[in-house]
């Protein structure tokens, strides 16, 4: 399902895998196919630094986890999450 900024708007910050200092939320995981696109751009979105973007990479592991989806141990959130 297409996520239309209202919507977005409405999810909790739980939904997200990663929110920066000013308050934007990157990587929405609230729904497997969201889970598995944020797994998809995780190597194309910027990040403030080292810690922020291996939280997102754990979080988004989580989420892949609730839903069955697999991650191969070179997928960038893994290789990332053990950074």
């Amino acid at each position: 399902m297409q996520l239309t900024e209202e919507r977005r708007d409405r999810l909790e910050n739980d939904d997200f895998a990663s929110m920066d200092s000013s308050g934007e939320r990157k990587l929405p995981i609230h729904d497997e196919a969201h889970v598995r696109n944020a797994i998809a751009r995780f190597s194309q979105t910027d990040f403030e630094d080292e810690s922020a973007k291996k939280a997102a990479a754990h979080r988004i592991i989580r989420a892949a986890g609730r839903y069955g989806i697999l991650l191969e141990d070179d997928d960038a959130v893994v290789r990332a999450s053990e950074a």
